[in-house]
């Protein structure tokens, strides 16, 4: 019997929000150290990523940050389902800024900001802070199969405030350059850590070959944008911010420093220069907090299929410019 995951997505967006926050919590943390026991692929390769993240850690290190990872991962699902019921009051509790003035000065001075985010904390309650107290947020969300499982999650993200973009659709692109340009300005958050297509890109990652999504950087050279690396972590709370969050956790949002890149380069060269430039700030918030990195799929090059990635290149190839686009999911 198959398992209808939008139809379990729906019921637990609209059931969980009623039940008190504690037992949410408590249910996905059982969750979380079920999965880690059972150890199923994405598991697997959580640990796997990891390794590259410490290397030299022993087999028992590797399984606590396994266990501690997917716990963050659990606490994302039970943040995100009960995101809806949080009164502006409570996100705003719950999120701390870290060196956010350069980005501030942007938006003040009525330019637009593109971040370069990865898998990390939780996405879309820094997407829901950021539209309320930052400026206006546009991202790309990829879409998920059933097709009524990403229309929950569109709905989701509307909900919050944000603009989203369907990740493959025509002319998202186009539409990203209109939102940087447009007035108000507007923050475009991507996530690109990963992207196995013909348009990613081949970093050093934690010092492997990695495929990341060109979109923030094509996007920040495409319109002299600033490109700014965005990193999230969970932090623990205490006394009054605890009580007024309504949560034992915080959500830290640390903008790392523009990445500036030479403008004499030709276009695709400083694409690939600026990709690099943001996953190495990446790389960095990673290892302080690798057990908030969500990255139960493959990325570095050396764990895909050769043949398979061998096509992608060649596919690659036979392109003049990337596809720059990154994604939420």
């Amino acid at each position: 019997m198959s398992v209808d995951s939008g139809r379990l997505f729906e019921i637990a967006w609209k059931v969980l929000p009623r039940l008190p926050r504690p037992v949410v919590r408590g249910v996905f943390a059982a969750a979380a150290d079920a999965a880690w026991l059972v150890r199923p692929a994405g598991v697997c390769r959580l640990e796997a990523n990891y390794a590259r993240v410490r290397p030299g850690q022993s087999r028992r290190a590797l399984r606590r940050l396994s266990r501690a990872g997917m716990r963050s991962y659990m606490r994302y699902y039970a943040e995100a389902f009960t995101l809806r019921g949080m009164t502006p009051e409570q996100i705003e509790a719950r999120v701390r800024l870290v060196d956010a003035e350069p980005v501030l000065a942007a938006r003040d001075a009525g330019r637009s900001v593109v971040g370069a985010l990865g898998h990390l904390g939780n996405w879309d309650l820094a997407g829901a802070y950021a539209g309320l107290h930052i400026m206006p947020v546009t991202t790309v969300a990829e879409r998920l199969e059933p097709p009524h499982l990403f229309e929950e999650f569109l709905a989701f993200r509307q909900d919050l405030g944000m603009e989203i973009l369907a990740l493959g659709d025509d002319g998202v692109f186009q539409s990203l350059l209109r939102a940087v340009r447009a007035t108000p300005p507007r923050l475009v958050p991507l996530l690109a850590d990963r992207d196995l297509a013909a348009s990613g890109i081949e970093v050093d990652m934690f010092g492997r070959r990695a495929r990341v999504a060109a979109g923030p950087a094509a996007l920040s050279v495409a319109t002299g944008a600033p490109l700014v690396p965005i990193s999230l972590s969970y932090e623990r709370l205490a006394g009054d911010r605890r009580r007024r969050a309504g949560s034992p956790w915080g959500l830290v949002i640390r903008f790392h420093p523009e990445v500036t890149t030479d403008p004499a380069l030709p276009r695709k060269e400083r694409t690939a220069a600026a990709t690099q430039g943001w996953v190495d700030a990446l790389t960095s918030a990673i290892a302080e907090k690798p057990e908030d990195w969500h990255m139960l799929q493959h990325v570095f090059v050396e764990d895909l299929d050769p043949e398979r990635y061998a096509r992608t290149l060649e596919r690659a190839s036979r392109r003049t410019e990337p596809e720059p686009e990154g994604s939420a999911s």
